[in-house]
């Protein structure tokens, strides 16, 4: 009996902000798999190692977190005034799917780099020196990410001295802006506040009723008080993830918000829809310490947040839910800005399991509606390994 050889295609193995990745150029991809359906979603997930009954993805890239169970497509754009087209992936580690209903900031960061140094940026608007700015179009959102990517002599700049809490080492510091963040899910009508309030009372059966601030900004989060869900917003991922009851409390809180938000019509979608919304917790300041075992004073932060992404407490925080934490800081009465000490700011630095970190928002009141029209952060990225990844040719 014979086998056939492997096929490799053409990748890069990268770190952006506090997650990792597999990127391709769409144009490498095997031709089934440039395009969406079933033959791109089987590549995906075996080049990843899903499904993983075991939950580990040892035969594949990921390694058995939602922070690195993640792929990034990229190609030239064809949007006026936009470089590149940017399409996320979120592997399931133990399901047979990807979620592809919203993006993840923290590889944001790494899509610039990844595309300038892959060809997919007109030379003429590259720099030798000084910074290239790259216009994405996130094509899961249908929303623009301005990437501002350092260049010495000619090359990307990937060392640097930007520490970035949930990174153990420096590199060179990525600036991002979000566009008009509110995101356009369906059923969302387009709205930053699906509901069209600030705050609702959640219901949640076997949890109580909740006050929740459900915002599409970044991506689709629900923003809970941690004293009324149990918490002290001090919490790291041990705390959680290995208590199976809790996480059953917040899938719950997360499936009901999700249903209120119009993101799905019935209850049991939500389990196809691990990737959004995000559930996240709040709390005024306190001291603590961080997963590093550093101390997180109460001074040197506005507000403390917890976020869980695909049923775990995430290790840092999702540069999308940080989209979603600027905005709602800088609008007066929400579940975040009341934890911050109220009033309208344009800048939040709050913190994390892993530390803290400074995002910001320019947030207006128009005709009656509240607005953001940039959030703001700061990320780093850097190329891990590149050259080809290989999966069985049945795949």
């Amino acid at each position: 009996m014979s086998h056939a050889p492997q096929i490799k295609v053409p990748a890069t193995y990268m770190r952006g902000g506090t997650s990792k990745g597999v990127f391709f150029r769409l144009q490498d991809m095997p031709k089934d798999a440039q395009v969406p359906g079933a033959a791109r979603d089987a590549f995906l997930m075996r080049v990843i190692g899903s499904p993983d009954p075991y939950g580990k993805q040892t035969d594949g890239m990921g390694a058995a977190t939602s922070s690195t169970s993640k792929t990034v497509i990229l190609s030239k754009s064809t949007r006026p005034d936009h470089d590149i087209d940017y399409l996320f992936g979120q592997v399931s580690i133990d399901k047979p799917f990807i979620d592809w209903t919203g993006n993840c900031g923290n590889l944001s960061s790494a899509v610039g780099p990844f595309a300038i140094s892959n060809g997919l940026i007109d030379p003429s608007r590259i720099p030798q020196n000084g910074t290239c700015t790259v216009r994405v179009w996130q094509a899961n959102i249908g929303k623009t990410i301005i990437a501002h990517v350092p260049m010495t002599n000619g090359a990307v700049q990937e060392t640097g001295d930007f520490e970035l809490d949930g990174v153990t080492f420096p590199a060179a510091e990525v600036q991002l802006e979000f566009m008009d963040p509110a995101a356009d899910e369906e059923g969302a009508g387009g709205s930053m506040f699906p509901t069209g309030n600030l705050i609702d009372d959640l219901e949640v059966p076997g949890v109580g009723t909740l006050k929740a601030t459900m915002i599409n900004a970044g991506i689709p989060t629900i923003f809970v008080d941690a004293a009324a869900v149990g918490f002290t917003g001090t919490e790291l991922q041990d705390d959680i993830n290995s208590d199976s009851e809790k996480l059953a409390m917040f899938e719950k809180i997360r499936a009901y918000g999700a249903l209120r938000m119009g993101l799905i019509q019935h209850l049991d979608e939500a389990a196809k829809r691990q990737h959004t919304p995000k559930v996240a917790f709040v709390a005024k300041p306190t001291d603590y310490v961080s997963s590093s075992g550093k101390l997180v004073a109460a001074s040197d932060v506005n507000v403390l947040v917890r976020a869980l992404s695909m049923g775990k407490l995430h290790h840092a925080m999702m540069g999308t839910v940080a989209v979603s934490i600027s905005a709602a800081a800088a609008i007066p009465g929400t579940t975040v800005n009341l934890a911050a000490g109220g009033g309208k700011r344009d800048a939040v630095r709050f913190g994390h399991p892993s530390g803290a970190l400074r995002v910001g928002a320019e947030a207006a009141l128009i005709d009656g509606e509240w607005k953001v029209t940039k959030a703001i952060m700061s990320r780093s990225a850097r190329v891990l390994m590149e050259g080809w990844v290989r999966v069985p040719h049945y795949v």
